[in-house]
């Protein structure tokens, strides 16, 4: 439920331990805190959702057994979640879902099978019909961990022309086309340092600018996007990490604030927020601060729609934590840090 002085988000989690699926929690801004966990869907590993932008509709990955895929739910006006149905095969589920703004399609990235899927909508309830296209990339990369393809992403591009997908396990960047039946066509493809292992992606508002992060190199490389041709190309590469840094840590979210002044990158492992400030011409970073994610291993965060605060998720120490942000200088404060869900992973805001 989501008023003018509060706002709910939801968190996917993996279904080890005591985690029950999908948790559901109330930001209150006049207070500055969060209340109100309670799961809201029982499923095993919901680790991504995405949200309908009409805030009818939840879709999550998930597994059952021996079989993965993706779980549609209706948003009740309460917050609650109503299952709708699923659409699974045999084999490992999908780590990342996302939807197009007008609720005609949801894609999938599937880790294991190294593959992109793409799912057309029903329009009267919001089921998920049977994949309309699934295309398989193959190759490989130097790192022992890319033995094979990983997609690690599937989005559309702001005008929604084109499908960008993440390739960890080939070090890739590939844009689809996108047909009216769900169909995929390949278009472009930007290779990426090998052994740098893409992971996630986020555009600036003005379309024209993207950043990605890898999760070997812990970098964020930001890109000119080619609106015609679906075409990335890279102009700068920035480390999210201290340069005396040296222990293990990987790359794991990315996010723009909606003024497209300041990106926020993930370092599970360094366990903080890295924050850069965005320069207006050309979109290049420049780093502004790390903040402690006060606990261990920070999957994903979330800037709230008011901008004003940031919802982070530690994987390894089951809890969230709530940050205030300057929107001036895009620095974060710590309000809240003993926020106990099991094993969260991707953090969600009703409105985004």
């Amino acid at each position: 439920m989501t008023t003018t002085n509060s706002q709910q988000g939801f968190i996917g989690t993996y279904t080890k331990g005591d985690s029950k699926g999908i948790y559901s929690f109330i930001l209150n801004h006049t207070k500055g805190n969060i209340t109100d966990i309670k799961a809201v869907a029982s499923l095993e590993n919901p680790t991504y959702l995405t949200l309908s932008h009409d805030k009818k509709n939840l879709y999550s990955v998930a597994k059952d057994g021996q079989s993965g895929g993706l779980v549609s739910y209706s948003i009740r006006e309460n917050g609650d979640l109503v299952p709708i149905n699923r659409q699974f095969s045999d084999g490992a589920s999908p780590c990342h879902v996302s939807i197009d703004r007008q609720k005609r399609y949801v894609f999938s990235a599937n880790y294991h099978k190294g593959t992109v899927e793409s799912y057309l909508l029903n329009h009267e309830d919001g089921s998920v019909q049977p994949a309309a296209s699934i295309v398989k990339h193959e190759g490989s990369g130097p790192d022992p961990r890319q033995e094979k393809p990983h997609t690690h992403y599937a989005g559309l591009t702001p005008d929604e022309k084109y499908l960008a997908v993440v390739d960890l396990g080939i070090d890739a960047l590939i844009t689809y086309k996108v047909f009216e039946n769900g169909a995929l066509t390949r278009a472009n493809s930007l290779p990426l340092r090998a052994g740098s292992g893409p992971r996630h992606l986020t555009f600036h508002p003005n379309g024209k600018i993207a950043y990605l992060m890898t999760e070997f190199s812990s970098e964020v490389v930001v890109l000119n996007y080619d609106q015609e041709e679906g075409l990335f190309t890279e102009i700068q590469s920035i480390s999210t990490l201290p340069a005396d840094f040296k222990e293990n840590s990987q790359g794991s979210a990315i996010h723009i604030s909606a003024d497209g002044r300041f990106v926020y990158a993930g370092n599970r492992g360094h366990n903080s927020i890295a924050v850069f400030g965005v320069n207006e011409e050309t979109g290049e970073l420049s780093f502004v601060e790390h903040t402690s994610t006060e606990g261990d291993w920070p999957r994903d965060f979330a800037i709230d729609p008011s901008g004003k605060y940031v919802v982070a998720s530690n994987q390894e120490s089951s809890n969230l934590v709530l940050f205030a942000r300057d929107e001036n200088t895009g620095k974060l404060s710590l309000l809240q840090s003993d926020i106990h869900v099991p094993h969260p992973v991707c953090v969600k805001f009703l409105g985004n």
